[in-house]
Formats: structure tokens, C-alpha cells, sequence
């Protein structure tokens, strides 16, 4: 594989920090964008280039995308969630991903962007796990302040293979852990020590993947280097594990009982309050064609495993 000028975006989250390193090993040259000095201190020494710049500067990044021999984008204006939500922060993302387009049209580059897991729709919708073939579900007006409002977004970049664009998404599961893990299951495990039990939807049996941070970002890469356009990849290690198994975990490891919360009491301010719409989605998936097509492999331990990281749970 011949060394790439990669651009990415959001190289300080979660994922992107882990991204960055696994080009850099791959012998890739990154170049990430900044937009604070406390941001391009930390690309920085990850070892990527710094490029100023901010996710609302449409010719910035259309210049950095040209200059670039590939883009991974997993940025988003998350300042925008608290006012306006899952529909303000796709509303900011597709003039973005349209932008990326225009700069890598008929290139044959690749722009690889994030996307979620449930975006072809839970297993009720289904009635099997979700598969790369399947395309993000159209959100309408009854789906705002949802997830699939960024739906959008998806089928956008997709659709961005007819104008000669290596364009791919990487679905992630519900939980992407490691010892950096700031998501849903550091959120569940603070829930269970406020409320002294570690609660679960119902029965508990709605499923929900996960996948290690590193062994996601290797997806990402390896969509860069050899995904084929306008094709969905499923970042999931773990294809689903009931939520009661999850709570059951948590509670074992906190000394704490798991315990079925009924659907009245879910909501506010109930058990899991603002959490309530996503614990109960149902969201198995394969990760076979991903494994397949893109020779991915993951090595990390599964979720299970990594809750005896000591993060999750530090001792005392």
C-alpha cells in the first residue's frame, strides 16, 4: 500500500485520536484540522500535521480535501446539540460532506465519513441483524430530534460514488470501548452507582453492539486504503449483546443488582432519563462483509472483556 496525504477531521475525539495513530503506523502522512490551539497541540502529538481551520469554513476544507490524497471525517458540531439537536447538527454536516465532494469529484479518492449502526433501522424493522446492503432508512419530519435525522448525511456520501468519489461510511455500534471511553457505557455504569442497582429495558433482551475503539479505527483505514465506492462497513466486534447481560456486568462488577426497569418508568425523570430512546432500540448487526471485502480482523478484547480495563471501574 502506497503511503497517502490524509486528511481528518476530528482527529481529537474518540475515535479520531485513535485514527490518527493507525494511519501514521500504516505509514500514511496525516494531516489533521484544528480549530483551538489546545486542539492542534493534541494532533500534534499524535503525530499528524496541523491544519487551523474549523468545520463551518466550507473553502477551507474543500482546499484541504483537494490537497489530500484521501479524507476520513468524523467531526461534527456537537456544540450545536444542546439548542438544536440531531437535525441542527445534520443540517451543519451535509453542506460538509457535499463540499468534500465537489473538491474529490472525479478523482476517484476516498472520503470515508462516520455513521451509526442503527441508520438501516432496528431489528423490530428488520428481523435480523442489519447487513452492510443495508441503506440508511429516508428520516422525515416524524424522525426529527432522532438519530436518523443525520440519515441524511449517510446517503449523501454514498451518493457521492456517482460523481466519481471513493466515498464510503463506517457504522459504529452503540458502544465503542477503550480506556478513553467517555460514551454510553460510562453513562450506564455512573446511572447504576446513583440509583444503587444496574438497571435494564423490560426483559433486557434488545441487543446492542460494540466494538473497541482500535480495532474500529483500523476499519477506517482499511476503507481508505481499499473500500470500494458507495458501500456501508460495519465497525461492530461484538454483533450484539442483550442489554440485561450488559446491566448484569455492571452490576457484578460494581456489587450492585440488575434489575428490569418497566417501560413507565424509563422515561424522565425516570432510570435512565435522556438515555431512555436508545436503550431500548434493538440493534444487532454483521460485520461479515466488512470482514470479508475488507480483510478486517479484530483483535481487541470484546466488550465484556474490556470492563475489567480499570477504567471503567479504578480501583477504590
Amino acid at each position: 500500500m502506497s503511503s497517502m496525504r490524509v486528511l481528518v477531521t476530528g482527529g481529537t475525539g474518540h475515535s479520531g485520536s485513535h485514527i490518527i495513530p493507525e494511519l501514521i503506523a500504516a505509514g500514511h502522512e496525516v494531516t489533521g484540522l484544528a480549530r483551538s490551539d489546545t486542539a492542534a497541540a493534541a494532533v500534534s502529538a499524535l503525530g499528524a500535521k496541523v491544519r487551523r481551520g474549523d468545520l463551518e469554513d466550507l473553502d477551507g476544507l474543500k482546499e484541504a480535501a483537494t490537497d489530500s490524497d484521501g479524507v476520513i471525517h468524523v467531526a461534527h458540531r456537537q456544540d450545536l446539540l444542546p439548542s438544536g439537536g440531531m437535525d441542527a447538527v445534520s443540517a451543519a454536516e451535509l453542506p460538509l460532506v457535499l463540499a468534500y465532494g465537489e473538491a474529490l469529484e472525479g478523482t476517484g479518492k476516498p472520503l470515508v465519513v462516520a455513521g451509526s449502526i442503527g441508520s438501516p433501522g432496528n431489528r423490530g424493522s428488520l428481523g435480523r441483524p442489519a447487513t452492510e446492503e443495508d441503506p440508511a432508512l429516508p428520516a422525515g419530519d416524524e424522525h426529527k430530534g432522532t438519530l436518523r435525522a443525520r440519515n441524511v448525511v449517510e446517503a449523501t456520501v454514498v451518493g457521492l460514488a456517482e460523481r466519481g468519489v471513493r466515498s464510503s461510511v463506517v457504522r459504529i455500534p452503540p458502544i465503542m470501548h477503550s480506556t478513553a471511553d467517555a460514551g454510553f457505557l460510562p453513562t450506564l455504569i455512573a446511572v447504576a452507582k446513583e440509583k444503587g442497582f444496574a438497571g435494564y429495558p423490560a426483559d433486557g433482551a434488545n441487543l446492542w453492539g460494540a466494538v473497541h475503539v482500535r480495532d474500529a479505527a483500523s476499519v477506517f483505514r482499511l476503507a481508505l486504503e481499499k473500500g470500494p465506492a458507495g458501500r456501508y462497513w460495519h465497525a461492530v466486534e461484538d454483533e450484539g449483546i442483550p442489554l440485561r447481560e450488559i446491566a448484569e456486568a455492571i452490576g457484578s462488577r460494581l456489587g450492585l443488582p440488575a434489575i428490569s426497569v418497566p417501560a413507565d418508568e424509563l422515561m424522565l425523570p425516570g432510570y435512565f432519563g435522556f438515555l431512555t430512546a436508545v436503550v431500548t432500540l434493538d440493534l444487532p448487526a454483521s460485520s461479515l462483509i466488512t470482514r470479508q471485502s475488507l480483510g478486517w480482523e479484530p483483535t481487541r478484547p470484546g466488550l465484556l472483556a474490556d470492563l475489567d480495563n480499570g477504567h471503567y471501574f479504578p480501583a477504590g
